[in-house]
């Protein structure tokens, strides 16, 4: 269907444990669609594979089966498992959000600079994606004293709502929110609910995962639930594989 901006058929991941030599799951088998003007949420156990989906789609992990069919806004469908690097680096600019656990930025950017530069990437002059960083801000609560503050002194819910703003501010086609309100308190996880909510509403797809069912209720329009492979990735293990 026209609508369709991501088809994800078969998806898994393994990750080679070296110091075990054997192939650890984290998912397998996985299949969704997301659609424009939808939210499609990914729940399951810890170890279910939820966030190694989001890394796939996001090309941070190769897949290691499965096709990620991704229609861009010209129309073409690609796979985004078998894109080149460059061809997935220009999608992140201009097409794939992706709003994670946690904020990476440059240590002394200020926090208004950091939101405005996906639209500086666009090409929007610096004073205009500035101001729609400040609005953007003012929206999810961040003190105005703030603004001109590197985040890395921040607490763990203003560093989140930095990075909520900068996901949200460039409204990419394609979104992807790994449990984007878990560090926000119940004011701010309004106020996003509402901006997700608008971006639906201006016809982004998205896939999330969530902290709390309330909000799958609320804003999920499919989901997906997922069961964890026989072994799972824990943290530790993660910190062996090479």
């Amino acid at each position: 269907m026209d609508d369709i901006i991501l088809c994800v058929e078969g998806y898994a991941k393994q990750f080679y444990l070296h110091s075990r030599q054997r192939l650890i799951p984290s998912a397998a088998q996985v299949n969704l669609t997301v659609r424009a003007g939808q939210l499609t949420a990914l729940i399951g156990p810890t170890g279910a594979g939820k966030s190694s989906i989001l890394k796939g789609i996001y090309r941070t992990y190769l897949p290691s089966a499965g096709r990620l069919l991704y229609t861009n806004a010209q129309g073409h469908t690609l796979d985004l498992a078998l894109a080149g690097e460059h061809h997935i680096l220009e999608l992140r600019r201009r097409e794939i959000g992706f709003v994670t656990q946690f904020l990476h930025c440059l240590p002394r950017q200020p926090a208004l600079d950091v939101v405005a530069e996906p639209l500086l990437t666009r090409g929007v002059t610096r004073e205009a994606a500035r101001q729609q960083a400040a609005g953007l801000l003012e929206r999810l609560a961040v003190p105005q004293r703030l603004w001109g503050v590197p985040p890395a002194t921040f607490s763990g819910g203003e560093k989140q709502r930095i990075n909520l703003a900068r996901g949200l501010i460039a409204r990419p086609r394609l979104l992807l929110l790994d449990e984007p309100t878990a560090s926000l308190d119940a004011a701010t996880t309004e106020h996003v609910i509402t901006l997700i909510q608008e971006m639906k509403q201006d016809g982004v797809g998205m896939i999330a995962i969530f902290h709390h069912p309330a909000l799958v209720e609320r804003l999920a329009d499919t989901v997906v639930a997922l069961s964890p492979p026989a072994m799972t990735v824990t943290d530790e293990l993660i910190e062996h594989i090479a």
